[in-house]
């Protein structure tokens, strides 16, 4: 695992993370960049201060496994591995192009790093609990994050693999929910309401911590509650903002799946660095 990093280093990677997410999307002209700035507080810290893994040697045995069960925010997660060394941040403006590793939706075929491929909705804490088990089974004592957004816990295999989770005491797993009120089709609210989610995930049996997703200090010290939890599995939920970090995107669901163009590019650079530009 990297050097300890402080918060004022993390708000400065958070930044260029979101610039990542704008170019990368700008770049290809397609992507998501509401939810994967909505993210970007939780991955950040997580890759750089919590998780416990070796960007040189991603197949090391004892690594954490994280899971991206929202798999069409890619542009988070590889801006995030790739500056934590997994490949070059160069790298990143291959996204969604003919031949590159960084495909729309990741695939584990792909890119080394990667636990899972993931696209289709609802699937990732099942295959968390599979590694989380599999940790048990062999006596390892490796952990398991997995991202879930909030309209993505309208699919029913989410529930029973909460049960799961809950019932094999798997407190080795620890789930995060992007809770930013927004899905492709308006506010989650008015598609399907899974409020109270809080109360809903405490009667599965799960240790339930709520945060401002955004605050770098609340994200790393719901991380280190989860670590301490026996017992029980912990889910993390993470009230957030879709677009975060660039006015024009902020709760604005047409954000979800859109990328800006160059015009668009530009004012989202100023409004994620402002004046002062690139550090």
């Amino acid at each position: 695992m990297q050097k300890t990093l402080s918060i004022e280093e993390l708000k400065d990677i958070c930044r260029d993370v979101r610039a990542d997410i704008v170019r990368m999307t700008a770049e290809a002209g397609s992507g998501h960049p509401g939810g994967s700035l909505s993210s970007v507080e939780l991955l950040v810290p997580l890759y750089f201060n919590v998780l416990n893994h070796r960007p040189s040697q991603p197949d090391w045995p004892e690594r954490d496994r994280f899971i991206l069960s929202k798999g069409h925010v890619g542009p988070v997660l590889y801006s995030v591995m790739a500056r934590t060394g997994y490949f070059p941040v160069e790298e990143l403006l291959t996204f969604r192009k003919m031949g590159s590793r960084l495909q729309g939706h990741p695939s584990m075929k792909a890119l080394p790093g990667l636990e899972s491929s993931s696209g289709s909705l609802g699937q990732g804490l099942s295959i968390a609990n599979g590694l989380a088990l599999a940790a048990r089974l062999n006596g390892r004592s490796f952990r398991v994050y997995c991202l879930m957004g909030d309209g993505e816990l309208q699919e029913g295999q989410v529930w029973e693999a909460a049960m799961t989770a809950a019932h094999y005491k798997l407190d080795n797993v620890c789930a995060l929910v992007d809770y930013n009120n927004l899905q492709i089709d308006g506010k989650v609210e008015d598609v399907k309401n899974i409020a109270p989610l809080s109360a809903k995930w405490q009667s599965f049996n799960w240790h339930v911590i709520e945060i401002d997703g955004h605050d770098l200090s609340q994200v790393l010290e719901a991380y280190r509650e989860a670590k301490s939890q026996k017992g029980k599995p912990t889910v993390i939920i993470a009230h957030t903002i879709k677009g975060k970090g660039v006015s024009f995107m902020e709760n604005a669901a047409e954000w979800h799946g859109k990328a800006p163009n160059k015009a668009e590019l530009e004012r989202a650079l100023q409004d994620i660095y402002g004046e002062e530009g690139p550090r």
